[in-house]
């Protein structure tokens, strides 16, 4: 799975990291090409997918979360479920191309797929 998220953070311009999370909270595997807490923010993201599955799932009857990207100053994270236990995520800064961060987050998910 690391060659997979490795590649991810190269081919995204603005990543610097990448995670498998389950939505238990706990970080699966990850590559980051800074310092950072990959344990910190895949336990965070998953409690704010979470809320997103109950919210769109349960409350708005929208059906399953498809993805999510939250935007901060400093830190923008877009998540792509894997599984129903399991999602993706990748950091990115502020030169970020959220386009390629979504279509090579999806094509990540599909082939980490059958690893989880």
């Amino acid at each position: 799975m690391l060659p997979h998220l490795t590649q991810l953070v190269a081919d995204v311009d603005g990543a610097w990291a990448a995670a498998i999370g389950g939505l238990d909270g706990l970080l699966v595997e990850g590559h980051a090409a800074a310092t950072t807490d990959l344990n910190l923010l895949v336990a965070e993201h998953a409690g704010l997918l979470r809320a997103a599955h109950a919210a769109y799932g349960d409350t708005l009857g929208g059906g399953a979360t498809r993805e999510l990207y939250l935007r901060g100053e400093r830190l923008s994270v877009y998540l792509h479920p894997i599984t129903p236990e399991f999602f993706l995520l990748l950091a990115l800064d502020a030169r970020s191309n959220l386009g390629q961060a979504r279509l090579y987050g999806r094509e990540a998910a599909r082939r980490l797929e059958s690893f989880l």
